[in-house]
C-alpha cells in the first residue's frame, strides 16, 4: 500500500493518459543456497511510463540488481509478474537491453564500430550497410566518432562505457537498463558519465531503468526513485527528482534531500505523524 507522506502532496507531475510502459506487480524474487531458499525481494509494485529515468535505490543486498535482471528475463518471479506493453516477460528479450557494471564484455578483437553493430547483424534486425550506419549514428552521439575504427583495449573506462550505451541504444530497446553502469569509474569519470548519459536522453529520450547504490546519482540521474529496504527488499517509498541534474550538486537543497533520503531507507521506525522538515513535493510511503 502507499499512501501519502503527511503533510505532503503525493505528486504534482502531470500524469500520463497512456498505460505504463513496464508494469511490476507484487514481485517477489528467490534464489536457492546449498542450505536454504533465500527471498531477494518481497512483493515489490511499480510502474515506468515511456521516457522515465526511473532508479532502484537501496543498500547492498537489497535485490535492486536482482529487480533488474527480473526485469530483462533472466530471473522468473516467485510471486507477482512483469508485463512489459502489458505482456508477460517470461524470458530475455531485444526489446530489453542491459549495461552492466563490467565493460570488458566488449570482444577485444572486434572495433567499437564492429562492437555496435555486432547485435544488429546476429539479431538480423540489419544488413551489414545499415547496421554501420546506425552504428555511427549512436557513436556520433556518444561522442565516439573518432573513435569507430579503435579496439577496445586502446579506450579509457569511460570510453567503454560509452560503447556499451552506443552499443544498448543501437538495438531501440524499449527499455533500457543499467545496473550500477558507472560504479567502477573514477569520481571525475563517473560525473562526466551521468552528464552525457543525460544529455543523450535529453536527445534521445529512452526510458531508463538504473540500479545505484549511491543516493547523489539517484537524484542526479532519476526523475522517479523507487527506495528499498534491506533485505529482502521492499517498496519504503518513491520520491519524484525531477527538480535535481548536475548543476543541483552542493546546495542546500539537494544536500538536505540526500539526508532525508537517507533517513528513509535506513530508519526503521515508522515516519512521525508531524514530520514538518521533510519538504519533498512529490513522494509516497510505502508500508
Amino acid at each position: 500500500m502507499t499512501v501519502p507522506l503527511p503533510g505532503h502532496a503525493v505528486s504534482n507531475l502531470s500524469r500520463v493518459d497512456t498505460p505504463p510502459l513496464l508494469q511490476v506487480d507484487n514481485l517477489s524474487l528467490e534464489y536457492r543456497t546449498a542450505q536454504r531458499v533465500v527471498r531477494a525481494t518481497h512483493q515489490v509494485g511499480f510502474e515506468i511510463d515511456r521516457a522515465d529515468r526511473f532508479v532502484l535505490l537501496g543498500p547492498s543486498g537489497c535485490g535492486k540488481s536482482t529487480l533488474l535482471k527480473a526485469v530483462a528475463g533472466f530471473i522468473a518471479p516467485s510471486e507477482g509478474q512483469i508485463l512489459l506493453e502489458g505482456q508477460a516477460v517470461e524470458g530475455p528479450g531485444p526489446d530489453r537491453i542491459v549495461v552492466f557494471q563490467e565493460f570488458d564484455q566488449l570482444p577485444p578483437w572486434k572495433t567499437v564500430k564492429q562492437n555496435v553493430m555486432f547485435p544488429l547483424l546476429v539479431s538480423g534486425v540489419l544488413k551489414r550497410p545499415e547496421a554501420e550506419e546506425r552504428a555511427l549514428h549512436y557513436l556520433e552521439k556518444v561522442g565516439l566518432g573518432a573513435f569507430a575504427d579503435a579496439y577496445p583495449h586502446t579506450l579509457s573506462g569511460g570510453m567503454k562505457a560509452r560503447v556499451a550505451i552506443a552499443r544498448a541504444l543501437a538495438t531501440q530497446p524499449k527499455i533500457l537498463l543499467m545496473d550500477e553502469p558507472f560504479a567502477a569509474l573514477d569520481a571525475l569519470t563517473r560525473r562526466k558519465m551521468q552528464e552525457e548519459l543525460l544529455l543523450l536522453w535529453e536527445e534521445v529520450r529512452f526510458t531508463l531503468l538504473f540500479v545505484t547504490h549511491s543516493i547523489e546519482e539517484a537524484l542526479v540521474v532519476g526523475n522517479r526513485i523507487l527506495l528499498l529496504s534491506p533485505h529482502p527488499g521492499r517498496v519504503r517509498a518513491e520520491v519524484h527528482s525531477h527538480q535535481y541534474g548536475l548543476g543541483s550538486l552542493g546546495s542546500s537543497d539537494f544536500q538536505a534531500s540526500a539526508q532525508r533520503i537517507h533517513r528513509l531507507l535506513f530508519d526503521e521506525a515508522s515516519v512521525p505523524e508531524q514530520a514538518p522538515d521533510l519538504d519533498f513535493g512529490d513522494i509516497r510511503i510505502a508500508y
